[in-house]
């Protein structure tokens, strides 16, 4: 029943995509879909892109492993896109056209500004993507019972080429309809599943929170903070530095960000993230339920022996919700389960590859030249997604073998370090200079990847990436706790050693588009008129 519900959602989101693919060589059509989609729908896709099967796959193993750290954790990402909605929702509206580069080139014009920030978007989606990639091979054998290597290098491959063919045919729009599609199936059965754990406890939560510190191993310190991080040499601040990571690195991720220029306004984007936001928080209280229920049910023994990192308990927390026997309702119900877990490997992916095709094509292949011309720079963002995603897939063949969780963490820690420090300082602060700007994308991308390297997850531990090897120097889990200060401070110490007339003429330059950055107002264009758009956008 599920490679049947399997293929016919691949067949029915590929026909949407082509259905909904843009109908001239216009670029705004494939970058942003001429923001038709209305709020609510606008809102369900940029919830879409925020939730990856790596966060729900990951966050409800937590759950189920540790317990009130990992109800933390799903707390921590629903704050994250809230966080998104009220500082940065807006001015990314008000400032980006396309890209993130061209959020950046609002105040800093050139070539700098935009090849950086496509370097940081491809250092910061492309872990990600390898992550969910390498873990559709196991989840689809998982699912349709099978355990042959060659069948999840397959499964790999061929769930790829329906990643990039999404992203080269439905471009902006037609990735948000798989996105909608996705979040409606996501929220829908999982709120279906999360009641029948809570009905099988009599809706009694404390009776489900005590079966689950009792099957836990871990007793009543399931229930308290401390339990994640035991083996840190500082589990406090290794948790603060997790938590730190995800509030400010989750929602600056670039495929979430570009979401914010499908909206036609201010106002408009800012009734979509209530969406987003609303969508999120009720999917991250699923989230705890079935980690929980997971726990209760399955315990730990056996969530362990399906994955070591947990990342079945989601799956393994519904199929126990139903008993031994299934009826019909209960096997339908459970097969729409492992259906949204597939579509949210295809979608996420799928607005990753157009992030990173769309700043290759709009921010290194064609700007600078004198023509652009749109049927050039559309095939150019098309031949980058195939690029893209067929490095990602190559790779992720190559890595599907190891524990891929310190990419994830990479990616999150990229984000809060290197985007996070670049979004607050261009959007707000003045005296930012373009030498700011690159300190911090390249020093604080550089930071990361240097202190990651000699984390536990890398080596030094036997859930490690190379277990067999011990590299470990770096005291904690994240890099947050170092690498997000780093790159506040790298970008303050690159504008203040920036020469005083050259730092003058950058901050003119962003006085000139300030009203519209922050408020939305009208900016003078050369010749001294009015229009939607301030001038210097590169």
């Amino acid at each position: 029943m599920s490679l049947a519900a399997f293929t016919a959602v691949a067949t029915a989101t590929l026909l949407l995509c082509i259905v909904t693919s843009p109908e001239r060589d216009d670029l705004e059509e494939f970058y942003t879909g001429f923001g038709r989609l209305t709020p609510m729908r606008n809102g369900l896709a940029i919830a879409g892109d925020y939730i990856s099967a790596a966060t729900v796959l990951t966050t409800t193993g937590i759950i189920a492993l540790v317990g009130y750290d990992g109800v933390v954790l799903a707390l921590s990402t629903a704050l994250s896109l809230t966080l998104l909605m009220f500082l940065l929702a807006e001015p990314l509206r008000n400032a980006g056209l396309f890209t993130l580069g061209d959020v950046l080139a609002r105040r800093m014009p050139g070539r700098a500004a935009r090849t950086a920030a496509c370097a940081v978007t491809l250092a910061a989606l492309v872990p990600l993507m390898l992550v969910q990639l390498a873990g559709a091979g196991d989840l689809l054998a998982f699912l349709l019972g099978f355990s042959d290597e060659t069948f999840k290098t397959v499964c790999v491959v061929g769930v790829g080429a329906l990643m990039i063919s999404y992203a080269a045919i439905g471009g902006m729009k037609g990735t948000a309809v798989i996105q909608i599609f996705k979040m409606v199936m996501l929220l829908g059965s999982g709120v279906a599943v999360a009641a029948v754990i809570l009905y099988r406890f009599d809706w009694d939560p404390g009776a489900l929170l005590a079966e689950a510190a009792h099957r836990s191993g871990a007793g009543r310190a399931y229930l308290t903070s401390g339990l994640q991080f035991t083996g840190s040499a500082f589990p406090r601040l290794d948790m603060i530095s997790a938590e730190l990571t995800v509030v400010l690195g989750g929602a600056t991720l670039p495929h979430v960000t570009m979401r914010m220029n499908t909206a036609r306004n201010a106002r408009e984007v800012r009734r979509s993230m209530s969406w987003a936001v609303s969508a999120v928080g009720v999917f991250m209280l699923v989230v705890a339920v079935l980690g929980v229920g997971a726990a209760a049910l399955v315990g730990r023994t056996g969530i362990v022996s399906a994955s070591a990192q947990g990342s079945t308990a989601f799956l393994l927390g519904a199929r126990a919700a139903f008993g031994r026997t299934l009826s019909t309702a209960e096997a339908l119900l459970f097969t729409a389960v492992t259906t949204a877990i597939f579509l949210t490997l295809l979608a996420s992916v799928a607005g990753m590859i157009l992030a990173c095709a769309n700043s290759l094509a709009h921010d290194v292949f064609a700007y600078g030249r004198r023509a652009r011309e749109p049927r050039g720079e559309l095939k150019a963002a098309r031949v980058s997604a195939l690029a893209v995603g067929g490095a990602a897939v190559l790779l992720a063949t190559l890595v599907q073998h190891r524990n891929v969780q310190p990419l994830t963490t990479l990616s999150f820690c990229l984000g809060a370090s290197a985007l996070a420090p670049a979004l607050v300082y261009s959007l707000f602060w003045r005296r930012y200079t373009r030498a700011g700007l690159l300190w911090t994308l390249l020093g604080g991308t550089t930071a990361c990847l240097v202190l990651m390297a000699g984390s536990n997850l890398v080596s030094g531990s036997p859930g490690s990436a190379f277990p067999g090897h011990d590299l470990n120097w770096f005291p904690f889990t994240t890099t947050g706790i170092v690498s997000i200060p780093l790159g506040f401070l790298l970008g303050w110490l690159g504008t203040v050693l920036t020469p005083p007339g050259r730092a003058a003429r950058q901050r003119q330059q962003y006085e000139a588009v300030e009203t519209w950055i922050l408020a939305g107002a009208p900016a003078a264009a050369p010749d001294g008129r009015t229009g939607p758009r301030p001038p210097g956008t590169g």
